[in-house]
């Protein structure tokens, strides 16, 4: 871990919604939310009315009436994103981008060439605004998560530059939702026990936040409060999973509900773990009720899968094992699934007809190469005329999508 100040967190403003008004300069100074159905983004002025990401259109326009919906320029996006990117790498090639939008770096190596870090971090924030008209925060720390606290601190259009010396000074004060990992869920419960800054949070009892996070969370948050965060700038990372999620608002737990989502979330993932060759051993799916409890499983096989059929029917047998622990949930707001442990170098083997029990489910089986065939060939035809040409089912015939695929793509991060 270094001991001066020189880890940046950039992080484009509002994002979707600054590229919306530098499009269409008459929306500058608007509240405008990107979307339909569904908020998918809303700029400063939206959010000063309390209109956020995730929430229905309806709401948002209760909360804000003058509010206008854009429907998105997501080619746009991915461009100005990247060009962004390329800014902070002309300081220095330590960038880890973590997503559209947001980007480490790490500038100890350039400082003789660019100056100091906040120097550095000013000269981003000057040639982002100059070359492609948007608003960056940028924060400057010791550690990765210190960086992206000071980024948010920054917000709107700011930089902060939290010194070495002062870093517990600097961190404790500030509310807990700034963490990285703590998200609503986890708010409310530090909120139930009266944990309101992450300076109270610090002073929690290590038993105790396991206890009520669990201990994997427990022991993560409980350092990071005490800026203990030795992860370094990975610059070529490969990721170690693949998943994506699906808020669904208040819907009876049933199969005609759950099955259609299951097949769609397993759909993008395995199409994206098929295009970079990297099947995995390992499924995991979440389930959050209707009270925002959510609830995991997973399963761990033998051989590698990437094939959207095997993908959905082992996600649909996790979502009954949790149901069938919960039987008196009768409502899902949310459905998860991800795949980890993704093989780093993958040829297919051919197995022969043994008759295991999960043969089905082996991609080098008679029946598994069968439906990676199917699966090769709705690739092919995705590829050459579009994502809608072709699809599994009920997910493509008229599961109801208030998200747009454009958008999850960019949100979903890349292999």
């Amino acid at each position: 871990m270094a001991d001066s100040a020189t880890i940046l967190h950039a992080d484009l403003d509002a994002f979707y919604a600054s590229v919306e008004q530098l499009l269409s300069p008459s929306l500058r100074g608007k509240p405008i939310a990107v979307g339909g159905g569904v908020v998918l983004a809303a700029s400063y002025e939206a959010k000063a009315f309390g209109v956020r990401g995730g929430m229905p259109g309806r709401q948002a326009r209760e909360l804000c009436p003058q509010l206008i919906f854009v429907g998105g320029h997501f080619q746009e996006y991915q461009r100005l994103g990247d060009a962004a990117v390329k800014v902070i790498g002309d300081f220095t090639p330590l960038v880890e981008r973590i997503s559209i939008d947001e980007a480490f770096a790490d500038v100890a190596g350039c400082t003789h060439l660019f100056g100091s870090p906040p120097e550095i971090a000013r000269a981003i924030r000057q040639r982002v605004r100059a070359e492609l008209g948007l608003p960056i925060s940028v924060g400057v720390a010791r550690t990765k998560h210190l960086a992206k606290v000071a980024s948010q601190v920054a917000k709107p259009d700011g930089l902060v530059v939290v010194d070495p010396d002062t870093e517990l000074e600097f961190l404790h004060h500030l509310p807990v939702e700034l963490m990285w990992g703590v998200g609503p869920v986890t708010r409310a419960r530090l909120a139930k026990i009266g944990v309101l800054t992450i300076g109270q949070l610090a002073k929690l009892p290590g038993r105790s936040l396991e206890r009520l996070l669990g201990p994997a969370a427990g022991k993560k948050l409980a350092a990071l409060a005490w800026n203990r965060d030795p992860r370094e700038i990975r610059s070529h990372r490969r990721a170690r999973s693949a998943g994506a999620q699906s808020a669904i608002g208040r819907k009876p737990a049933e199969a005609r509900v759950i099955r259609p989502t299951l097949l769609h979330l397993a759909d993008r993932i395995a199409t994206r773990l098929r295009a970079k060759s990297r099947p995995g051993r390992t499924v995991t799916v979440r389930v959050r009720f209707a009270d925002l409890r959510s609830v995991t499983r997973s399963v761990t096989l033998d051989a590698p899968i990437f094939a959207t059929m095997i993908l959905t029917e082992l996600a649909e047998g996790l979502v009954r094992a949790i149901f069938a622990d919960y039987p008196d949930e009768k409502t899902i707001s949310l459905l998860a699934i991800s795949v980890s442990h993704l093989e780093e170098h993958w040829d297919l083997e051919l197995e022969l007809p043994l008759g295991l029990r999960d043969e089905a489910r082996r991609t080098g089986s008679r029946i598994g190469m069968a439906r990676w065939a199917a699966d090769r060939a709705v690739d092919k035809i995705r590829n050459r005329f579009g994502r809608d040409a072709i699809g599994y089912g009920s997910a493509a015939l008229g599961l109801s999508r208030s998200v747009p695929d454009e958008f999850r793509k960019l949100a979903e991060k890349d292999l």
